[in-house]
């Protein structure tokens, strides 16, 4: 009788064969992160909240200030 074949087990994958999935995963994560928050046309996440506008004008005479309404003064 002849030998056809022999059988082994096969060798165990290596540590990056078995954890390349999980690098590429960060790494995308990463990236994706870092493109989001730091390109140009990204939304500000700490907007300035609205100042208020001038509701009367400055006075022309220095020193006065004019009177606030529903004061008596």
């Amino acid at each position: 009788m002849a030998v056809i074949g022999v059988l082994r087990e096969p060798t165990p994958p290596t540590w990056w064969q078995a954890n390349r999935h999980k690098v590429f995963g960060v790494c995308g994560l990463l990236i994706g992160y870092m493109i989001g928050s730091h390109y140009p046309g990204a939304t500000d996440p700490h907007p300035q909240p609205p100042r208020p506008g001038h509701s009367t004008p400055a006075p022309s005479t220095p020193g006065h200030t004019p009177a606030a309404p529903g004061s008596t003064a």
